[in-house]
């Protein structure tokens, strides 16, 4: 197999932490990673609210409560993302198989750019929420911190992630093209031998030197 095939070392090679680590998409992964702790973290800690007249707890969010549990969701989702093509991140450089690194990478792409989609529809979400809640229904300002750091993670990690899918979609598109340009060089190579065959089973006499 070819070495270095869709942003890898040789196919089939070990494992290397040191090229790892210093790989640019790698690292986005990593501070995606973190940025999703940050905003579940910072929701699940401090997101939702006692009110002296009432038993139960509501969210800091306009006390909707679907606007904490789509942050909750999307972060805890996004970290275990991170950690499942993490994984694959430390595998990738055992696969021999051009065809599955492709498909590694393809999947990498499209999830990384839904990622990006999912963040910036709840950076939205929590945003509007945040802005029409009402003072009276936290007057001590808790966990404002807290939902301000939730709604800035979002933010940040929609490019992250976004800047993801592009790296990953730019070490691909070169690959493509070659291949692209490989298989057009052999097809006009086999039509020049059919036609060199053909020429010179009509013409055999012709075709002596």
């Amino acid at each position: 197999m070819e070495g270095g095939a869709y942003g890898a070392g040789k196919a089939g090679g070990a494992f290397d932490p040191y090229t790892l680590v210093r790989q640019p998409h790698t690292i986005l992964r990593v501070v995606s990673w973190v940025f999703s702790i940050v905003v579940f973290g910072s929701i699940v800690n401090e997101g939702y609210l006692n009110s002296p007249s009432e038993s139960k707890e509501f969210c800091v969010y306009n006390r909707n409560p679907n606007a904490c549990g789509y942050g909750v969701t999307v972060g805890v989702l996004a970290f275990l993302t991170c950690l499942l093509y993490l994984a694959l991140d430390v595998y990738f450089p055992q696969i021999s198989s051009v065809k599955d690194r492709k498909k590694a990478v393809l999947s990498d792409i499209g999830v990384s750019a839904f990622w990006a989609f999912l963040w910036f529809v709840g950076f939205c979400y929590l945003a509007n929420q945040w802005q029409v809640s009402k003072p009276k229904d936290n007057p001590l300002n808790e966990g404002t911190d807290a939902a301000r750091a939730a709604i800035a993670f979002s933010f940040f990690s929609i490019f992250t992630w976004l800047c993801l899918s592009l790296f990953l979609a730019a070490g691909l598109i070169p690959a493509l093209f070659w291949q692209s340009l490989t298989a057009a060089l052999a097809v006009r190579r086999f039509k020049d031998l059919t036609f060199q065959e053909e020429y010179s089973t009509l013409f055999p006499a012709s075709a002596q030197p």
